[in-house]
């Protein structure tokens, strides 16, 4: 259902006479009940406030929206009012609120509430649309710039049922290891180029929150082309004997335009299913990389969580959380209780576990935590871990081709008895014997590291922030956080402090040189730009991607040049990161001086800045 479906001429208020959160709630509700909408105003109204109670619906950026699913509505509808003055709405960024959209579901609306926000929250992200709302002179203006929005935004990933059939279109799925960026930024550059393009397109994401946009059976079977840009597992039976172009997601940000025309074509390898319900990835380096990644980020919660509350514990004394030290404090014990006793014991047995489930699927898991567990508790540590996923994987995947030969009767065992019985036992096996060098190579390493001398550092600072800005993302990048987290996990905390400073700076440095050198790009880059404050800030090295896709040849020398230079500082100040993720948010708990590392990653970030203004050229309109 359309926005504009729901929001009509008379829930529109153009100018909200209420000052007070309160009275705005209440003069949204009588349009919405002057209009027919509600069957019980006094009704609809608490449901409105019990939501309100359990969190502000003041999203911020001046925008709220209230919103309630009751059976005191008799017509799902929108309320619309503008305060050009400003309410204050308790709005999650302490900011007034000028745009309120009132969201009144039926009780048997099967959360097309829910929906309807998420769309709208969407659409409200853009400045120069929520500009053009507070402007609006008419209610028929407001109406139009709504329906013209999403029909922009979202109209192109609404494939109607008769296009299914049609033998132009074109299907997609992007999947990235986190979720986060790149899911979501190969689908909008393929989306993009599409509509440029003027070819037929739906993309299934499949992101943190879930798939969106699944794709259905019947426009499979007519699909023209198929696009997987994926680096984890997605469903993948379901394109058996169909051609499919299986790319890395960075790929389809890159080289949106070649995909699609290679799809256009009908190339791609013909997809032979092989009975599992998702895909084996491919042969060689890109499956590895898939197994791998599968691990770490089904990890990384436990990681980033548990090393967050580790961290803030040191923030007592790093011993503070031993009851015999004089610093003692029991916050400090619960914290490192729960981080590193619970959250990171669970963290190598979690790898392994999701590294065995990518290569075996399910019946993998249960070796791969058995295996990891005992990587741990065997101080054999992240390479143990990653050995023993790899190696539950690989024998699960043994014994189901050694029991392929069993009778049909018994093809209900194997998964409960069979796989996990043999796959626990040989993996467990090999494992025992495999922790005593793997515990002496650890400490071997950890104490390398440790005896190193400065200029040895740098150097290694150089390198780790050097890869963090290669690829921004990819398999290179990853292999720098990775190492990162198995030497915070050694008690090494120097390490990641040079890797997260090069992951700062890409998306930082781009940021800066879009504002001190505006004649260098687009409107568009500059908008991008901003973004990329927030993103380097957050350590999503992602954000710089849209430049280095658009100019790699001045950008990612540039990037990479300024990561090498904050790792090389990082190292030199001698600053120590013991949280593996959080950007700004962590930099208050890290060792050897906070300004210290702030001072390296500013440095980092205009050395980057001050070469790609220096490298590119003008814009010329």
């Amino acid at each position: 259902m359309k926005i504009t479906d729901l929001l009509t001429k008379e829930t529109v208020t153009l100018e909200l006479r209420s000052s007070k959160k309160p009275d705005v709630i209440k003069e949204l509700i009588d349009s919405l009940d002057g209009a027919g909408k509600l069957a019980d105003k006094g009704k609809y109204e608490e449901a409105i406030l019990a939501r309100e109670a359990q969190s502000t619906t003041g999203i911020g950026e001046g925008i709220a929206i209230p919103h309630a699913k009751t059976d005191a509505v008799r017509t799902p509808a929108i309320a619309f009012g503008v305060a050009k003055a400003g309410v204050d709405y308790e709005s999650l960024d302490g900011l007034p609120s000028r745009l309120f959209f009132m969201i009144a579901a039926s009780e048997g609306a099967n959360n097309e509430h829910l929906e309807t926000l998420s769309r709208l929250s969407s659409m409200l992200m853009d400045i120069e649309f929520r500009n053009a709302l507070l402007a609006a002179s008419s209610k028929e203006e407001v109406i139009r710039l709504i329906d013209n929005k999403e029909k922009e935004l979202f109209e192109e990933e609404k494939v109607e049922a008769a296009s299914s059939t049609d033998k132009g279109l074109i299907l997609a799925v992007t999947a990235c290891p986190t979720g986060i960026a790149h899911t979501y930024m190969a689908a909008d550059a393929l989306k993009q180029k599409a509509k440029e393009l003027g070819i037929e397109l739906k993309v299934e994401t499949n992101g943190s929150s879930g798939v969106k946009n699944q794709l259905t059976q019947e426009e499979i079977d007519n699909a023209s082309g198929i696009i997987v840009a994926a680096d984890k597992q997605v469903e993948m039976e379901r394109f058996n004997g169909k051609k499919i172009i299986q790319v890395p997601v960075a790929q389809a940000i890159r080289k949106p335009e070649e995909l699609l025309s290679k799809a256009s074509r009908g190339e791609g390898e013909t997809y032979k299913g092989s009975g599992s319900s998702s895909t084996e990835g491919k042969k060689g380096r890109s499956g590895f990389y898939k197994h791998l990644m599968s691990g770490v980020s089904n990890m990384l919660p436990f990681v980033v969580g548990g090393g967050i509350l580790i961290a803030i514990s040191f923030m007592f004394g790093i011993n503070a959380s031993d009851p015999n030290d004089p610093s003692y404090h029991w916050f400090a014990e619960a914290l490192m209780t729960i981080g590193g006793g619970n959250a990171f014991y669970l963290m190598i047995p979690v790898l392994a576990g999701f590294i065995a489930m990518s290569i075996a699927d399910r019946p993998g898991f249960a070796a791969g935590m058995v295996g990891g567990l005992i990587a741990y508790t065997g101080e054999a540590g992240f390479l143990g871990g990653l050995i023993a996923g790899f190696l539950a994987g690989y024998l699960v995947l043994g014994l189901k081709k050694a029991f392929s030969g069993l009778p049909a009767s018994l093809e209900g065992i194997k998964p409960v008895l069979l796989y996990p019985l043999f796959g626990i036992f040989f993996t467990g096996i090999i494992m025992l014997q495999l922790v005593t060098p793997l515990k002496a190579f650890n400490q071997g390493l950890t104490s390398w590291l440790g005896d190193l001398g400065s200029g040895n550092l740098v150097v290694l600072g150089i390198i780790l922030g050097a890869m963090m800005a290669i690829d921004m993302g990819g398999p290179i990048n990853k292999a720098a956080f990775t190492f990162g987290i198995a030497m915070i996990d050694a008690g090494n905390y120097a390490p990641h402090a040079a890797i997260m400073a090069g992951g700062m700076v890409p998306p930082l440095g781009l940021a800066l040189a879009t504002t001190i050198f505006r004649n260098k790009f687009n409107k568009q880059e500059k908008e991008v730009g901003k973004t990329c404050y927030v993103m380097g800030a957050s350590f999503i090295t992602e954000g710089a991607i849209p430049f280095a896709a658009a100019d790699p040849l001045r950008v990612i020398p540039s990037a990479v040049v300024g990561s090498a230079v904050a790792g090389a500082l990082a190292m030199l100040f001698g600053i120590g990161l013991p949280a593996p993720h959080g950007g700004i948010f962590v930099i208050p708990i890290v060792t050897g001086g906070i300004f210290m590392y702030v001072l390296a990653i500013l440095v980092g970030a205009i050395v980057t800045a001050v070469m790609v203004g220096l490298l590119k050229r003008k814009v010329t309109v």
